[in-house]
């Protein structure tokens, strides 16, 4: 099992459903990976073309032989608006594999897709805009640690 830090740079949306009827939206994303969740801020008042600019990382553990695993690695982003008196209105959301990403720093050590755009589509997955993030995995390389602090079997 290979260990490490998937790290994602949430960049910027735009062209998003606009669910607001006086004034801009204040949309933030919602994102997920596995049991694992990250909020980003409020971008007030930017509308329907958001930046954000922010960086989440999440822990995850990744088989040595992906083969033999039936799990799919895929980041969930949910992207809602912000509203004072009432629940929060949903946006749109956009779903990223990143199981190549994963595979490729498993074996190399790190791996990145650069900045990219991803559609963003609402429940009935009509098309809604696009946002922009970028995505590195890099190994923890645990093993080579464990050999210097282990002797004959005995920890120093």
């Amino acid at each position: 099992m290979t260990r490490g830090t998937l790290e994602i740079l949430l960049v910027d949306a735009s062209k998003l459903k606009d669910t607001d009827f006086f004034g801009k939206m204040d949309p933030y994303v919602i994102i997920q990976f596995g049991n694992q969740k990250r909020k980003s801020t409020v971008a007030r008042g930017e509308g329907k073309a958001p930046m954000w600019n922010e960086k989440f990382t999440f822990d995850v553990e990744f088989p040595d032989n992906i083969r033999d695993e039936h799990h799919q690695y895929k980041l969930n982003l949910t992207i809602m608006d912000k509203d004072r008196f009432s629940r929060d209105d949903f946006v749109g959301e956009s779903t990223i594999y990143v199981t190549d990403v994963l595979s490729l720093g498993a074996e190399n050590g790190t791996s990145e897709v650069r900045t990219s755009k991803y559609r963003v589509v609402l429940h009935n997955k009509t098309y809604f805009g696009e946002i922009r993030v970028a995505i590195s995995f890099t190994r923890k390389d645990g093993k080579a640690d464990d050999k210097a602090n282990y002797m004959g079997g005995w920890k120093q």
